[in-house]
């Protein structure tokens, strides 16, 4: 298993991150991971969430499922392996 990083940046419109916030919540909450840490960042403009996964493929497909992503709130991030 490797640990990945999905830092994001969450776009200004407050209703629409709104909408999404409790899905992604939730949705997150749902996935069992070996490894899970995660939270928003204190001028909740983002937030990060370290997980563990099989790949980067499967990463990818975790964080495209994730409704703030789907619903087009997230307007910038990164997925990266971190070594720890």
């Amino acid at each position: 298993m490797r640990t990945y990083i999905f830092m994001y940046l969450l776009e200004e419109d407050i209703a629409r991150v709104r909408d999404y916030l409790g899905q992604h919540v939730s949705y997150w909450k749902s996935l069992e991971f070996d490894y899970f840490k995660n939270g928003p960042f204190a001028d909740k403009s983002g937030g990060l969430i370290i997980f563990s996964s099989d790949s980067l493929g499967n990463a990818k497909k975790i964080i495209v499922q994730d409704p703030l992503f789907k619903g087009k709130a997230v307007i910038q991030y990164w997925l990266k392996e971190w070594v720890c």
